[in-house]
């Protein structure tokens, strides 16, 4: 869909109008990446190419400390791999919406979907079907919440060494991701593994390169998707039950 032709579509100009009540929490976290990458010690350049072609804030956060500490390039990549394994799950609640369209506006679709897109989407297409207008609504609000990022993001590079730490920025982006994180917390699967997720970070906390991210990871992705099983499990059990 052309430019022109997607801002006059009322259901592109509607997932923009979704997207606002999230910019503020998006806008503080990649101010706060920007300001992080730089700090890390990263060149302006491979932070700015970073953002652009990895576009995951929460993978580019698990690999920066590791970046820092020197750990071996499989440990970074395995990291932001884990980080970014909730995706899968992601593309399964897209497939009802989006699997009819060829496979080259998949990816990019893929490559533009956030963890809100999904949130916001969902509550606007509540049946898990296709319908009218589905395409331009997820376009409109992906490419807003892409715009917002970039620019705040590479802000954030920029004004790095401008910004005082008595702002408390950083806590400012915390808050941002702990509420980001809430929205997606919605069922007995999501908040099984963020508990696991929680505590198996801090009881593996001592150990180095920041390989408690990892284990986090990994043990709130299995956990979740052990209660989902279990959770279908019931259910077909119930139905099959007279």
């Amino acid at each position: 869909m052309r430019l022109p032709v997607l801002l006059q579509d009322p259901e592109a100009r509607r997932g923009v109008r979704d997207m606002l009540e999230v910019t503020p929490g998006i806008a503080a976290w990649g101010i706060v990446t920007g300001v992080a990458m730089t700090k890390s010690g990263l060149a302006l350049p491979l932070a700015i190419l970073m953002t652009l072609t990895v576009y995951a804030g929460s993978a580019q956060f698990a690999a920066l400390p590791l970046l820092a500490a020197g750990a071996p390039a499989w440990v970074v990549c395995a990291a932001a791999f884990c980080v970014n394994l909730r995706f899968l799950i992601y593309s399964a609640q897209w497939r009802p919406y989006f699997a009819h369209l060829p496979r080259r506006r998949r990816v990019l679709f893929g490559y533009l979907s956030a963890d809100l897109n999904i949130v916001v989407f969902q509550r606007a297409w509540p049946r898990p079907q296709r319908e009218p207008g589905q395409v331009p609504y997820f376009i409109g609000g992906a490419v807003w919440i892409w715009l917002v990022w970039q620019v705040t993001s590479i802000a954030g590079m920029l004004l790095a060494d401008a910004i005082p730490p008595a702002w408390g920025i950083g806590f400012a982006g915390t808050l941002a991701m702990l509420g980001l994180t809430y929205a997606l917390v919605n069922d007995r699967s999501t908040w099984t593994a963020a508990i696991v997720a929680g505590t198996a970070a801090v009881a593996t906390f001592a150990l180095p390169l920041k390989l408690n991210i990892v284990v986090a990871i990994a043990a709130a992705v299995t956990a979740g998707l052990l209660v989902e099983q279990a959770r279908r499990a019931s259910d077909r059990l119930r139905s099959a039950t007279p």
